[in-house]
């Protein structure tokens, strides 16, 4: 992904490279469909990229409060989408739609470094409360990502599918590939308000178990090493929501794979049962 010059990013390839793929990732959401109007949020820790000649670069205007309390990422640096910024505009010029900000030592505030006109997601409390659980677990993720991927949407208006592991077992049953790349499956978070603490709270709750959830009646929220692996496990799985209700279409249920199957695809490609 080619990104627009800027005197932040331009003499950092390194970190234009990762603001990059969130930019090739935004761009993916809004082609899917998955991206309404400013729909979704996406947040990388960005801190492994940023030199001592940024890290001292004055504020952008004075402390913000996060609202919530993240003592663990004191000091870190994170590329956020922008509020009430569109997907399709942070793909094109990732700097204009979204902004690098700093987490202050008290873990109650941060401050802008980049871009001065783009304050980040209105969801910032929650995107931070679960980075603030992946240092607290020790997990080397450094991406979350917030997406309405339609057919996945779609099927959590159903109340049967929002049983514990219905609608992992029915996904994972719809093509290998599908548990082979989501090896965890989907959580499930009952409706909570958007970009609340309680949402917060249920989905790190499902992060103990899964690294995909599913927010009711809302979307879906996945973590992982960087946004594209984030990515890549909500296309996986909205295929096998695809694939299901193509079948559902065409007028029969999908027989999909035993379990006995995907026992197997467990065993051979050496994941968690």
């Amino acid at each position: 992904m080619v990104i627009n010059d800027n005197s932040v990013l331009s003499s950092r390839p390194a970190l234009a490279d990762e603001i990059g793929k969130v930019a090739e990732v935004a761009g993916y959401l809004w082609e899917k469909g998955w991206a309404e109007r400013n729909g979704g949020n996406i947040t990388v820790n960005i801190t492994e990229f940023v030199d001592d000649a940024l890290a001292s670069v004055p504020p952008v205007g004075g402390p913000v409060a996060i609202g919530a309390e993240v003592p663990l990422l004191k000091g870190e640096f994170f590329f956020c989408k922008g509020t009430n910024r569109r997907m399709r505009d942070l793909a094109s010029d990732p700097m204009s739609g979204g902004s690098i900000i700093r987490v202050m030592e008290d873990g109650l505030s941060y401050e802008i470094v980049a871009d001065a006109a783009v304050k980040p997601t209105s969801e910032l409390p929650s995107h931070l409360s679960v980075h603030n659980w992946f240092k607290a677990k020790g997990l080397p993720y450094k991406a979350s990502l917030h997406t309405h991927p339609i057919e996945l949407v779609a099927m959590s208006h159903h109340r049967p599918f929002l049983e514990k592991d219905v609608l992992t077992y029915l996904l994972w049953s719809m093509i290998p590939e599908t548990k082979a790349f989501c090896p965890k499956g989907l959580g499930i978070v009952p409706y909570e308000l958007p970009g609340s603490l309680k949402l917060a709270e249920g989905t790190i709750r499902e992060l103990e178990d899964y690294d995909v959830v599913m927010w009711e009646k809302h979307g879906v929220f996945a973590v992982d090493e960087d946004i594209m692996k984030a990515f890549d496990q909500v296309d996986v799985l909205n295929k096998a929501a695809q694939i299901y209700m193509s079948a559902r279409a065409m007028g029969f249920e999908p027989a999909g794979m035993t379990r006995a199957q995907m026992a197997e695809i467990s065993e051979v490609f050496h994941l968690p049962k």
